[in-house]
């Protein structure tokens, strides 16, 4: 084995150039990556997890944007362009009595309709946090 060289192929020192052969050095004229003495890198190839998040990522984000911006197209609520086109909701006021819940003051208003819808009815007319009333307050229920 001559100086330089070892079992795994050539050995230099970090700090010194490699010597080319006058067979290997390009013509004067010549351009690319091989006039700067750096052999031509191979093609970039991506692993599965490097091909999953370079089209899977950017894919799925934009799966998300066309979906969230649909949804601002399709919205099912819309306030009423004119005044004339609203609808006054009847209602009644009840005060609650002791012992008394929503759903029993449901029942009572509006006993042809199903109590759960009464109920949201009356939780969405009156803003009402949790359906827990306390006895003397006034609630506005729908009267169909």
């Amino acid at each position: 084995m001559g100086q330089g060289s070892s079992r795994y192929g050539n050995v230099y020192p970090l700090n010194a150039r490699r010597r080319t052969s006058a067979t290997s050095q390009a013509p004067q004229g010549a351009t690319g990556a091989v006039s700067a003495g750096r052999p031509k890198q191979p093609p970039l190839r991506l692993t599965r997890r490097g091909r999953l998040v370079f089209f899977g990522v950017p894919l799925i984000l934009l799966a998300a944007f066309i979906l969230s911006f649909s949804g601002f197209l399709n919205a099912p609520a819309k306030a009423a362009d004119s005044a004339d086109q609203l609808s006054v909701t009847p209602t009644v006021s009840v005060t609650v009595q002791p012992g008394e819940s929503l759903w029993a003051i449901a029942g009572s208003v509006a006993p042809e309709r199903d109590p759960r819808d009464v109920v949201a009815d009356i939780v969405q007319l009156n803003n009402l946090d949790a359906a827990g009333v306390m006895p003397g307050q006034q609630l506005f229920v729908p009267s169909k």
